[in-house]
């Protein structure tokens, strides 16, 4: 009789800690708001959570890329639209410079300002993006990747940039200014000939600097959906539903405390009474 007593105060001492436990758990899920607090409360829900994990930590890479890259852009954009002002006004000077009417001291004076174009577009080109690297590499252009399996270069190097025919267009423009200064007729009019050329370079690098400025775009608005669908799955797989869990914590709360009152009112008899 009294093994049999011993027995099952033991199982309900057993019970009545797995209700505190429970609540235990019940009362984190509630505080922490995650219905998971270790893998072994669900291995394949633990499982998912962490692909996502990797999932949205390859997004936030891909997404601080394009950012950067789309900054790149801006900058590239600005600049190849400053030196193309600057191509045109050259071609200006240069036809101003092709007529029979202007002096020596005329052609000397747009040369200098020619030779000044020059060397503000050796500028532009040797701009340097927010890392403090080349906006327009020295060698191939840089490459970027944006996503598992999409990679491109942004921004031009400054040779695909800023040659043209195998010159420099900064080397065109102090060609154009000793043949002005020299008034060398032909000279002139083949500087005017890769003056134009210039400018329709430049406006061509300028429009694929626009189109990766679009791709980036796009590809920006894709990863940002992604992380919203891959954020939700988590939500719905990692947080705790308040609601069911507030209820259950109640009732489990409920159950223990009854078990406890119950269990407090059978011990209350004596040892002579479970003989009796």
């Amino acid at each position: 009789m009294i093994n049999a007593t011993g027995n099952r105060m033991t199982r309900e001492i057993a019970r009545q800690s797995q209700l505190a436990d429970r609540i235990n758990d019940l009362q984190i899920q509630v505080s922490s708001g995650k219905r998971l607090q270790r893998a072994s409360d669900d291995p394949v829900a633990a499982r998912r959570i962490a692909t996502i994990g990797i999932a949205q930590a390859s997004g936030a890479t891909w997404a601080a890329n394009v950012a950067s890259a789309s900054a790149q852009v801006s900058q590239a954009d600005a600049a190849l639209g400053s030196i193309s002002n600057l191509l045109v006004r050259a071609r200006e000077l240069a036809l101003s410079a092709a007529s029979d009417t202007m002096n020596a001291s005329d052609r000397a004076s747009v040369a200098a300002e020619l030779a000044g174009i020059a060397d503000e577009i050796d500028g532009i080109a040797a701009r340097r993006d927010a890392n403090g690297e080349p906006l327009f590499a020295s060698g191939t252009a840089k490459v970027v990747r944006f996503d598992t399996d999409i990679s491109f270069a942004p921004v031009p190097s400054a040779a695909d940039a800023f040659v043209v025919g195998g010159n420099p267009l900064s080397t065109g423009l102090r060609d154009a200014a000793a043949a002005i200064s020299s008034g060398d007729a032909a000279a002139i009019n083949a500087a005017l000939v890769t003056l134009a050329a210039g400018i329709t370079h430049v406006a061509d690098q300028r429009a694929a600097v626009g189109l990766a400025g679009g791709r980036l775009e796009r590809i920006g608005d894709g990863l940002a959906a992604r992380d919203i669908v891959l954020a939700d799955e988590r939500s719905t797989i990692e947080d705790t539903d308040l609601s069911v869990a507030i209820a259950q914590l109640h009732a489990t709360n409920l159950t223990l405390e009854a078990a406890q009152a119950s269990f407090a009112r059978i011990n209350r008899q004596t040892l002579f009474d479970i003989l009796g």
